[in-house]
């Protein structure tokens, strides 16, 4: 039986909250949920101790929070350390435009596998030789739609496509043809890369909004960790072995 300040929490309600917090094991998602409940058992006595009552229990537990934690706003300084410090996250990415000759395969499929990178090496034998055939071939080989324009993708960027293809066009020079299929998950492809725009970063101005409310969330949560850290601290807790001050309480 876990009792927090004398207050048990029994099995059956142990058991009803597990759904609410899936885990890779029964015995994790039990923790979770026992912890979770623990949690609320202290703010709902604090909130008891503070006189709190009378409204909608997840209501009054966030205006208890509201109350009772409070996180500084970021400072100009914090907003430009983190935008440096996480350029990549503010750099748009690369556009390609590129065009393809597709020869489907699945990857588990040998047999298939094999048949389709001879013909695909034997396409690009003639793409190579004379690359100014590259649109009549995909007319007449590939199996993907984009061949009724002349294997032409139009713009892909990152996600748009196979993540073969995007590492492929990432290393390949505008106006080339690599110099072998490009095997995905798919198939093989023959790749044309046509041009490529990179990938621009965004000036502070832009994102500094988001990054100071993603850096007042962080602390928020930071706060309130600490808070519930200090409820548990200060409590007669019996029956369950909490997370340790390094790892949050917050569910």
């Amino acid at each position: 039986m876990i009792r927090v300040n004398g207050v048990s929490i029994g099995d059956d309600t142990v058991a009803r909250e597990i759904q609410h917090h899936p885990a890779p094991t029964k015995e994790e998602a039990e923790q979770s949920a026992a912890t979770a409940l623990v949690v609320r058992e202290l703010l709902l006595q604090r909130a008891a101790s503070l006189g709190l009552a009378g409204e909608e229990e997840e209501a009054l537990l966030a205006g208890l929070i509201e109350t009772e934690v409070r996180s500084p706003d970021p400072t100009n300084e914090e907003v430009e350390r983190y935008y440096r410090r996480n350029g990549l996250r503010f750099t748009t990415p690369a556009l390609y435009e590129a065009a393809h000759i597709f020869f489907p395969a699945r990857k588990d499929d040998a047999p298939a596998r094999e048949k389709a990178r001879i013909k695909a090496e034997a396409v690009l034998a003639e793409v190579l030789a004379n690359p100014s055939r590259f649109g009549d071939l995909a007319r007449a080989h590939s199996s993907c739609s984009s061949k009724d324009s002349g294997g032409l993708l139009g713009q892909v960027s990152r996600g748009d496509t196979n993540p073969e293809l995007e590492q492929a066009l990432s290393t390949m020079e505008p106006g080339t043809i690599a110099p072998a299929p490009i095997a995905s998950r798919h198939g093989l492809h023959i790749l044309r890369l046509d041009r490529r725009a990179p990938g621009k970063t965004l000036p502070l101005e832009q994102v500094e909004a988001w990054v100071r409310a993603h850096l007042r969330k962080t602390s928020k949560r930071r706060a309130v960790a600490q808070y519930l850290q200090l409820l548990a601290g200060q409590a007669r807790i019996e029956g369950i072995e909490l997370a340790g001050a390094d790892s949050p309480l917050v569910q």
